[in-house]
């Protein structure tokens, strides 16, 4: 934005260059049309191959035109209709016949590459898309609803391809080159993003965005949608309030880090909270909250900042609740050391099909730190810290669901015992393909509803109770 000094605006440099011309050929600013030899011919009616001729073409001459060092200084809106200005005079001075419609769809897209991520920029404004998956330049599929569809939108080569990647990663202070081919990042807006390149990606760059939804889901919506009955929100969000530690287990895409934004929604917001992620994903709403991310070795090697590492840090910050927004190492000894010395309420997610296989891979991860621990005394720490475990799935037809909400009541021998609370249970699937089942409760009531209770937090017999109808699920859009 332009400063002011003495109610006049300050001097600044401009955005256009002061040439006294456009920077193509000979044709001057206010002269007649003289096309320049680079011009894209046009002829008839525009093809898409000739509409990417011309943006080309077009983007290479208004970046001769623009003074690129004093756009990030200036107002955007500004700056942008400056550029829609730009781009109009290059069209009627090139003599590139559009109509209506191709011109402003041309703007668009030479914006979208100046300000935005090119030929994905669409795809990340669309609210009905929640994954973007580019395979190679010219191969790109998005995630609607749960289900996988291929797109026709392409970049020029891999050569586009790596521009915007690159554009993505270094906003973030992290790099992408043959010395560190795949990394982590986030955009702007929160979105996650994942990218890899030759020579690790055999057929060229590749790029998976997870889009970060600003409103987010309600708890709610989680209801309304079937993902969950009534009956499991009012138990977990008690144990949210009641300071009972929370593992959120699932696959890739099952929904993990939505239903942790959703029950972290019940902590207090007189309570500090800490977030420790590898890439900063989570949106708590209440006002003490200190977010934490990891940092990748720098060029020379050296510099990584790991998940342990924060979490170590975390508990010298006077934390209320610890959050990890997912364990995937040797940090998961740290969080359950948390859990077990004072640090109650603290929730964190983890990748894994069923709540057993859950408490398999908190056993490797903390093997992997080498402390030698006999295997009883490892799942002993775990079922004294582990309280409830929510699975999550993402079922064939698409839609996620809360599949089972087990509490974990302790030891039988060298076994961690866990008992169901709620389940899904699916009967069969309609003629569309969509899951046909229900939520129900197992009839078996919660050991932590004492504490609970202890903690003002009631809730009837009766939600857990299974009277055979349960909570159907309908597939909804």
């Amino acid at each position: 934005m332009a400063e002011r000094k003495g109610g006049k605006r300050a001097a600044r440099e401009p955005v256009i260059r002061e040439n006294g011309d456009w920077g193509i050929g000979n044709t001057p600013r206010n002269g007649a049309a003289v096309s320049s030899p680079g011009s894209p011919h046009v002829s008839g009616d525009t093809g898409k191959a000739d509409l990417l001729a011309i943006k080309s073409h077009i983007h290479r001459r208004l970046l001769e035109r623009l003074n690129l060092s004093n756009l990030d200084r200036l107002d955007r809106d500004e700056v942008m209709e400056t550029i829609r200005t730009l781009v109009r005079e290059l069209l009627a001075a090139e003599s590139i016949p559009l109509n209506l419609e191709e011109r402003d769809d041309l703007i668009r897209q030479v914006l979208d590459e100046i300000f935005g991520l090119g030929p994905l920029q669409p795809l990340m404004d669309d609210p009905t898309i929640a994954d973007i998956l580019v395979n190679t330049s010219q191969m790109i599929y998005v995630e609607r609803n749960g289900k996988l569809e291929r797109t026709d939108v392409r970049f020029h080569d891999d050569k586009h391809l790596h521009q915007v990647i690159d554009r993505i990663v270094s906003s973030v202070g992290r790099r992408i080159d043959d010395a560190a081919p795949m990394v982590d990042a986030r955009l702007a807006d929160g979105s996650r993003v994942n990218a890899i390149i030759p020579p690790l990606a055999i057929d060229g760059p590749h790029l998976s965005i997870r889009k970060f939804n600003d409103d987010g889901l309600s708890a709610e919506d989680l209801v309304r949608t079937g993902s969950l009955s009534e009956s499991m929100l009012r138990f977990l969000e008690g144990v949210v309030r009641g300071r009972l530690n929370v593992l959120i287990s699932g696959g890739t895409g099952a929904g993990k880090t939505t239903l942790l934004n959703v029950l972290s929604s019940f902590i207090p917001e007189n309570e500090r909270i800490v977030t420790v992620e590898d890439s900063a994903e989570l949106r708590l709403r209440q006002p003490h909250v200190v977010r934490l991310e990891t940092r990748p070795a720098n060029v020379e090697g050296v510099g990584s900042v790991t998940q342990r590492l924060l979490v170590v840090n975390a508990l010298r910050m006077r934390p209320d609740r610890i959050i990890v927004g997912e364990v995937r190492s040797v940090e998961a000894v740290d969080m359950l050391q948390a859990m077990n010395t004072g640090h109650d309420g603290s929730l964190t997610t983890l990748h894994a099909n069923t709540p057993r296989d859950a408490i398999s891979r908190l056993e490797t991860m903390i093997a992997m730190a080498d402390l030698n621990l006999p295997q009883k005394a490892v799942r002993t720490q775990i079922a004294s810290a582990i309280d409830v475990v929510v699975q999550v799935s993402r079922l064939s037809d698409g839609t996620r669901r809360v599949k089972q909400v087990p509490e974990i009541v302790g030891m039988e021998g060298d076994v961690v015992t866990m008992q169901d609370i709620f389940t899904f249970e699916q009967t069969g699937v309609d003629d569309d393909g969509g899951v046909i089942g229900r939520l129900r409760p197992t009839g078996i009531r919660p050991k932590c509803l004492e504490r609970l209770a202890a903690q003002g937090f009631q809730m009837g017999a009766d939600a857990f109770t299974d009277h055979g109808a349960g909570s159907p699920v309908v597939r909804t859009a």
